[in-house]
This record gives structure tokens, sequence and C-alpha cells, in this order.
């Protein structure tokens, strides 16, 4: 690895170590039918597949390229004219300048970067189910939750009318009752269609699954894991990091071909025969004259793709830490807003509509007050899933920045 990566390591890894030092607690595996659901979406998904695929063909690639390069060629020959003449000769082109290895470098480099993209995409996968899920399992909370406003407030206009008819209601207010209604039924609409846009996210992944067989995702979120302070570690060992690093080695190897493409690899030949009734051997050597062409622009280009390679890999690895950081404190932060809405938030609206309505009942708040207040309790729960939402992605994106992927599904190494 090049200096200016290294120094960058080491810098932002001591940066990120700050804010993370009061994390203790390792991380809890995932449930068990989630796990086993998203292994079973992963490996069947066509862009896993293909990246498999592509694994593969690296493979194939990398033994290709180990092969010798040249293949001996057989020559016979005959000839009748005043003397019979017959000739039988073999001829070898060497590799005298060590092409086979350099090309064996290339494709294994090309093959860890095919490792590292195959995991990249069983991680993107992942997460993008998992991701789905949550946008469901919040879809579904929150059109109960319009189903629970559109209900309140049918009841609430069936008594408005009936307190209208016998005077204890204006018509200002029976309107405004008869406006809250047609709210609500416009956000139990609303819900509905978001609801199905969250189901199509999942069924994009896995479309033969039905929605009643997609496991829930849990409340209670884990804190992060102890290893989150070593995020030079965290970093170096993500699939991206890798294969642009990887990406720089190649482009390493691909310069040494290049220039060893450039030297001119000799044929030496072998004959033998007869001619006459005298027997005949030959030797020949012969040499390619790089004249015309000195193939010094491969070289050049090689180079600059070196220096393209380097400036991506500084750049990907720059990204990766941010990217880390800001994983972090999104967590954090959305965790502890999770903490505080549980201790206070959730226990103080369980009796609040009833107690409201009660209060409407009895004249002691007017119909204005009453709907102010009971939308503001619908309105923090529907905010509370969406702090959840926001939790259950922050968490993801996590896993994905910090390359705890696997560890929190509790699954193996896939290469």
């Amino acid at each position: 690895m090049r200096k200016t990566i290294c120094e960058l390591t080491l810098l932002l890894g001591s940066m990120l170590t700050l804010p993370c030092t009061a994390l203790a607690a390792e991380a809890t595996r995932a449930d068990p039918v989630l796990i086993q659901f998203v292994q079973s979406v992963v490996d069947t998904n066509p862009r896993v597949q293909a990246a498999q695929a592509a694994l593969e063909a690296s493979g194939a690639y990398r033994d290709a390229a180990s092969r010798p390069l040249y293949n001996p060629s057989l020559t016979l020959g005959a000839e009748n004219a005043d003397t019979d003449t017959r000739t039988v000769g073999v001829s070898q082109r060497l590799d005298w300048s060590g092409k086979r290895k350099a090309r064996t470098a290339v494709a294994a480099s090309d093959r860890l970067v095919a490792e590292a993209r195959y995991r990249s995409a069983r991680w993107a996968i992942t997460v993008e189910l998992l991701d789905g899920l949550a946008l469901h399992q919040t879809g579904v909370e929150r059109n109960n939750l319009a189903e629970s406003r559109r209900s309140l407030m049918d009841d609430f206009a069936t008594l408005a009318k009936l307190r209208f008819e016998a005077g204890d209601l204006n018509q200002v207010e029976m309107a405004l009752a008869t406006l809250a209604f047609t709210d609500a039924r416009i956000r139990k609409a609303t819900a509905g269609t978001a609801l199905a846009e969250a189901r199509q996210a999942v069924r994009n992944l896995t479309p033969r699954v039905p929605p009643e067989q997609w496991p829930t995702l849990s409340d209670q979120m884990p804190v992060l894991p102890a290893s989150a302070t070593d995020a030079q570690t965290l970093v170096l060992a993500l699939p991206e990091v890798m294969a642009a690093q990887q990406q720089v080695e190649s482009a390493n190897a691909v310069v040494s071909l290049r220039e060893r493409q450039r030297k001119p690899d000799p044929t030496i030949s072998l004959s033998g025969g007869r001619e006459s009734g005298t027997n005949l051997v030959g030797v020949n050597v012969s040499i390619p004259l790089f004249i015309r062409n000195r193939f010094n622009y491969e070289v050049l280009a090689a180079m600059a793709e070196r220096r393209q390679a380097r400036q991506i890999s500084d750049d990907i690895l720059q990204r990766a830490y941010a990217r880390l950081t800001s994983a972090i404190e999104r967590y954090e932060l959305s965790r502890a807003a999770w903490g505080d809405w549980e201790l206070t938030g959730q226990s103080s609206l369980t009796s609040q509509t009833e107690q409201l309505r009660k209060l409407w009942q009895a004249g002691e708040i007017s119909t204005t007050d009453y709907l102010v207040q009971l939308r503001q309790t619908i309105d923090v729960q529907e905010s509370a899933l969406d702090l959840r939402f926001a939790l259950w992605r922050a968490w993801f994106e996590w896993l994905w920045a910090s390359g705890q992927v696997d560890e929190w599904l509790g699954q193996g190494d896939y290469r």
C-alpha cells in the first residue's frame, strides 16, 4: 500500500476512535428467522448469482494465465526434385522476459477484485432487503395508525352530529368535525398507497414469498460493539476498499506486463531429415525486431491507469471513513431518541386518547382543542414510527459501513 493511503488510514483512524470510546457492549446477532429468510433471498438473487459467475470466471482466467504462454510447433516438409528431401522440425517460442509470471500476477489480482465485488454484491442485496422489510413493517403500522385515526374521527364526527342536533355544537364546530373525518380518510388512503410501495421494495427481491411470511424486525436495537472503535481495521476490510486496493495491485502488474511485452521472445527451431541419402540436422533461432513499433505507448497508458487506480483507491478509502463516522453518529443519535421515547413518550400516550374524549364529551375542552390535541397525539405516534424506521436504517447503514453484515447475520465466508 502506498504511503499516502497508510498516512490517511492512521490519521482518520485516530479521529474515529474518539466518539466511540464509550461503546463496550457487543452487538447481538439477528433473529434466527430473519437470518434464514435473508440468506435464502440473497443466495437466489440474480445479481448475487451474476457476481458469483464473475467470480468463477476470474478463477478460470487466473488458472489460464498460469499456463505456459506459447505452444510448440511441428513442421513436416517434403521435396521431390533432382534430390529428394524429407524434413521434420520442432520450433518453440521462449518466454524469455517472464510474461507468463506477469500475466499470472494480473489475473490473481483480478481474482481478488472479483471476490471483493461478490461480497459487496451480497451485502448490497442484504441491506436492500433489510431496508425493505423495515419500510414494509413501518408501512403496516402506519396504515394501522391511519385506520385508527379514521375510526376515531368517524366516531368523533358521529358524536359531533348528535351534539349539533342537540344544540351543543355550532355550525362551525360541526364543519370542523366533518373536515377532520375527511382528512382522516385521505390519510388512510395515502398510508395504504405507501404500504403498497413498501411491499414492492421487498417483492423486488423475493417476489414469490407472500407478505404474511416476511419476518418482522425487533424494536430492541443493540448497542454498537466494542469493535466499532477499531475504525482502521473495519474500513480496510470493507469489500469496496479491498477491491480498490487490489485494482492498484492489478494496475502495477499490468505495468510490469506491458514492460515485459516490449522485450522480444526468441523462437528456437530444431529440424532433421534426409537429402539424397544424407542426414540433415538444423538449428534455427529467430528474434523479432521491435523497430517499427517499440510498444512504448502501451507502457505509458498502463502507468496512467495505475495513477488513476491509486487516486480512486484513495477516494474510496476516504469516503469509507466518512461513511463509517456518519453511520456511528446517526445510529447513536437515533438510538438515544428511541430510548427516550420508550421511557417517557410511549407510556404517556397510552390513555391520552380516551382522556381527551371524556373531557370533550364532558364539555371541559372545546371541539377545536380536542381536535388539536387528538391530532398531536396521533402525530406523535406516527413520528415514533418514523424514528424507529430511521433507527433501523441507521443500524443497517452501520453494518454495511463497518463490514459487520455477515457477523450480525451469522453468515460465513462465501468466497
